[in-house]
């Protein structure tokens, strides 16, 4: 498999799971609607793990444009390869909103406009404070994005870096995603928030594209504050 498909189905896998993770708290006549925050951090650090295992061994599993122009400015990655990596990254992440729009049509036609299903598919603030919200994705995505580069600097059995990795996420998710809903990750934002506002789905609300530019300056922001601090220490 070479390292462009391997971040297309990658990022596909895991927004298939983190959005149909959110597809089925929100939308109604779903067995699982209604479930809290700690279902939303476990279940995104899941799919995290598993796009990373099935993407890992092919092309490093970046699945995130902020970690890929992290790295590139780092010097351990390729500036030819950004470009290809991060359309691959929102090409993936909008396919894997689309299956999930197929998967959950019926709930959707259940579902009353006046519920915002647009969150299913991309972030937004809890409260809205451009400055502030802009700054809260620049902090998760820094957290996150040093805490991989800290992680990938230890040893682990063979196999168990996704795992380890799942569980950052998780603990984003709990201490920092709460004000935003932590996209720390532009393709994960945008290519679902266009699919969203693309296809026909049943009962849709607005995409809120005032708001999209944050979920994606923010974690790219972060991102290079992580990559600048990580190798002044290292």
């Amino acid at each position: 498999m070479s390292a462009y498909l391997a971040e297309f189905i990658g990022t596909m896998v895991l927004i298939m799971f983190g959005n149909g993770l959110l597809a089925g708290l929100t939308l109604n006549k779903s067995l699982s609607q209604g479930a809290n925050w700690v279902v939303v951090t476990f279940g995104w650090g899941f799919a995290v793990m598993i796009g990373i295992y099935v993407a890992g061994a092919y092309s490093g599993a970046h699945l995130n444009p902020a970690v890929t122009i992290a790295l590139a400015v780092g010097g351990s990655f390729p500036w030819a390869d950004v470009v290809p990596y991060i359309i691959a990254q929102i090409a993936g992440a909008f396919v894997g909103a689309s299956i999930i729009i197929l998967h959950y049509y019926p709930h959707f036609k259940a579902t009353q406009q006046e519920i915002d299903t647009h969150g299913i598919f991309s972030t937004g603030p809890a409260i809205r404070n451009t400055p502030f919200n802009l700054i809260s994705e620049i902090i998760a995505t820094f957290a996150f994005i040093f805490g991989l580069l800290m992680i990938g600097a230890n040893s682990f059995t063979d196999g168990l870096n996704p795992l380890i990795l799942g569980f950052l996420v998780v603990a984003i998710g709990m201490s920092f995603g709460p004000t935003t809903g932590y996209a720390i990750n532009p393709a994960r934002d945008f290519g679902p928030r266009l699919a969203y506002f693309l296809l026909p789905v049943p009962n849709k609300s607005g995409s809120d594209w005032r708001y999209a530019w944050i979920p994606i300056v923010g974690p790219i922001i972060g991102g290079l504050l992580a990559i600048v601090l990580f190798n002044i220490l290292l």
